[in-house]
């Protein structure tokens, strides 16, 4: 492999020095110093209702207690299907000091997509929400899956006294009644108890704190195994790209927290830097900008989509950004006349940075003060190696100048994949001196001053809105549909989203559905971010030269399409 390290040894502009070590820590030993510091302090605003570190602390406690009483323990696989409301943080933390493994589960899943991830993960009991827009999903999967219990909680219970009592009155129709199973518990009834939970030993190095979906590099969803080293050691590494780590951040807690990006530069981070997490359940441009005003917010993790969606909204010119200090972009490349909008409107600074699932968020980002490079994603974070190899063969150096694969080291790369030992010889390669290297999939250029840019990428995960849609899923769906014959999914270029998904098809002989039908019978069998804007009908299909579909080659037809257009 080539060295591209000594690029970056001599003009590196994030406050950490490079080589920084990261001891082993185990993420009970990070939440609970944290907390001990923390105190009294705010840890989470809700929607107006704060929570300290202490209390959050004692709802971490109770949570493990509560587990431990109903039978679970260490190794167990406990999941979240929630989104950003404080029971999050409680449950989080609270699986993690019973020893037990975290796995995230999107709330935007269909009920067969986690019903699936559910058994592939051995999840035994699941946390979750009377929200309709959840609990119906989860009875489904405890009905139809290996899943022993469910613990519901309640918005309404987390509000500020008056909103609560306002929801409960208004907003009946977005609740579902908890049934009266005995396999269902309410999330108070978990957390009645005293607190008292002896916490395991546990190895920092080895323990898998976390189980997080990714696609990985071959398109089907796989668990990254983070260990609580993992965690712990991106949550310091990406506290040192701060010029001023001391000051406690009010950072808005809209990108949701069972996204790597938002578990790490949302949760982690802020715990570790003392600040407060203003939360919201879900982004609304409008009340996104109202909690900046009511707050005073330093700092904004989130997608490309949502800084546009920001710019969009009327109350963009009447908000107050004084107190914004920088935001992260991250899940999605960053178009640099969106960066330049952004920055001239609030006078914040626009970070890009850029991670995977496998490496617990975090790889690489440009300094938050100073000169960093429009278009690229940055300069690694400290403690964190990168090099370029050659996308044919891993184990070779990329030839001096071109594009190569991006490979990564550091304390932050995952475990491995959860029982797909034979991937993982597929997404690690390793070099002279044994040390295992992820392949990211992406492929990119590195400049004389450390900077990485992306040039392409190997895998044909289609990036919307910071989520990765796999092609392959919605093919799958589309091949049950008796009138098609072939499909192939591709991701096109969209202004708000990054990209969006299309789907082409080919129909049986004598078959008379039309685009419209089929994409009206496809998109309610898909998540939200995964539905297609149109189903095609062609005539042929681009094949290879052994008849398989080309996708490369379906990508570039409709892009000359597109050129062609008036």
């Amino acid at each position: 492999m080539n060295d591209p390290e000594s690029a970056w040894r001599d003009s590196y502009r994030h406050p950490t020095p490079w080589d920084s070590a990261y001891p082993p820590l185990s993420m009970v030993d990070f939440f609970d110093q944290a907390a001990a510091r923390g105190g009294t302090a705010p840890l989470i605003d809700f929607l107006g209702r704060h929570y300290s570190y202490a209390e959050t602390l004692d709802g971490a406690n109770r949570v493990a207690a509560g587990l431990r009483a109903l039978g679970y323990g260490p190794g167990d696989r406990i999941g979240l299907f929630l989104p950003n409301v404080p029971h999050y943080l409680a449950a989080y933390y609270g699986i993690l000091k019973l020893g037990a493994t975290v796995v995230n589960f999107s709330p935007l899943y269909t009920p067969a997509e986690l019903e699936h991830q559910v058994a592939d993960s051995g999840t035994k009991l699941l946390f979750t929400l009377s929200a309709s827009a959840l609990l119906p999903t989860a009875l489904e999967v405890l009905d139809g899956s290996s899943l022993e219990r469910l613990i519901v909680g309640s918005v309404a219970g987390a509000l500020p006294a008056t909103k609560s009592v306002l929801y409960r009155l208004f907003k009946r129709n977005e609740v579902t009644k908890r049934p009266d199973d005995k396999r269902i518990m309410a999330f108070s009834q978990l957390i009645a108890n005293d607190g008292l939970c002896p916490v395991p030993a546990i190895d920092p190095m080895n323990d898998v704190a976390l189980i997080q979906y990714t696609g990985g590099t071959t398109g089907t969803p796989k668990g990254a195994m983070l260990t609580h080293q993992n965690l712990s050691a991106n949550a310091r590494q990406v506290m040192g790209l701060d010029p001023h780590p001391h000051e406690p951040d009010r950072i808005l807690g809209v990108l949701p927290l069972f996204h790597v990006f938002a578990n790490t530069c949302v949760l982690n981070r802020t715990v570790l830097n003392g600040g407060c997490i203003v939360m919201l359940p879900r982004f609304d441009a409008g009340q996104v900008l109202a909690a900046i005003d009511r707050t005073r917010a330093t700092a904004l993790p989130g997608v490309p989509t949502m800084y546009q969606a920001l710019l969009d909204h009327p109350r963009v010119a009447t908000t107050d950004f004084s107190s914004l200090r920088v935001c992260i972009s991250g899940g999605a490349p960053l178009p640099a006349e969106l960066k330049a909008k952004f920055e001239a409107a609030t006078g914040a600074v626009v970070v890009e940075g850029y991670g995977l699932s496998e490496s617990s968020g975090v790889i690489s980002a440009n300094p938050y003060e100073g000169a960093g490079k429009s278009g690229t994603i940055g300069q690694p974070i400290p403690g964190t190696h990168v090099r370029l190899v050659d996308k044919a063969d891993p184990t070779q150096p990329t030839p001096f100048g071109e594009p190569g694969e991006i490979v990564t080291a550091g304390p932050q790369i995952m475990k491995g994949y959860w029982n797909r030992p034979d991937v993982d010889g597929e997404v690690f390669v390793t070099d002279g001196a044994g040390r295992p290297w992820l392949r990211t999939g992406d492929v990119g250029t590195i400049d004389d001053d450390g900077f990485i840019r992306i040039v392409d990428r190997l895998k044909d995960m289609i990036a919307v809105s910071g989520f990765k849609v796999f092609p392959s899923q919605i093919e799958a769906v589309l091949h049950h549909h008796p009138a098609v014959k072939e499909a192939m999914v591709i991701g096109l270029p969209d202004p708000y989203r990054g990209e969006h998904p299309r789907a082409y098809v080919t129909l049986n002989d004598g078959a008379t559905a039309t685009g419209e039908e089929l994409r009206d019978w496809l998109n309610p069998q898909l998540g939200r971010h995964e539905r297609v804007d149109q189903v095609v009908i062609r005539l042929t299909m681009p094949k290879t030269m052994i008849g398989k579909l080309s996708r490369k080659d379906l990508v570039a037809e409709v892009m000359a399409e597109a050129a062609a257009r008036p």
